[in-house]
């Protein structure tokens, strides 16, 4: 009888304890820089912006209502990760640019405001990290050095 109830609380164990399993999150992993020339992409005067708040959000899909969000901030090399738990698979997720620390370039770049993340496992990926793509707040006025800067994404013409 007591290797029936051993048995029984194994095969117990072996079915229930993998479904209560800890989740693992997923790290989402972005950077935000300092659009030093106003061009809106980045260039080798690109600065990395520390201390930038940068916020993830994700909206249901049918009433755009907020269902989720999450700071972050950059570290010295513009860098953020943030920690997101859930799968958001049916919701639509952006990293959002909130502030920058830099009085100097603190306005975010057309178009490099926010950047569309996927958060969910149910996409094929196999890894738990999530990139964005880099965002830019605009200098408030151009270096000074841009122009010699853009001039080695100009064409030439043959």
């Amino acid at each position: 009888m007591e290797r029936m109830v051993i048995a029984a609380v194994v095969l117990f164990a072996a079915c229930v304890v993998p479904s209560v399993a800890v989740e693992v999150p997923l790290l989402l992993k972005g950077r935000v820089y300092c659009d030093t020339c106003r061009c809106g992409f980045e260039t080798p005067a690109s600065k990395p912006i520390a201390g930038a708040i940068v916020r993830v959000e994700c909206r249901d899909r049918t009433t755009s209502e907020v269902t989720f969000f999450k700071h972050g901030t950059t570290d010295a090399t513009g860098n953020y990760r943030m920690l997101v738990y859930g799968d958001r698979g049916n919701e639509l997720c952006d990293a959002v640019l909130e502030e920058s620390p830099d009085a100097n370039c603190n306005k975010a770049s057309p178009g490099r405001g926010r950047a569309r993340v996927v958060l969910t496992r149910n996409n094929g990926i196999s890894s738990n990290t999530r990139f964005a793509n880099a965002m830019g707040f605009d200098r408030v006025a151009p270096l000074t050095d841009c122009p010699q800067i853009l001039l080695q994404y100009r064409e030439e013409d043959s």
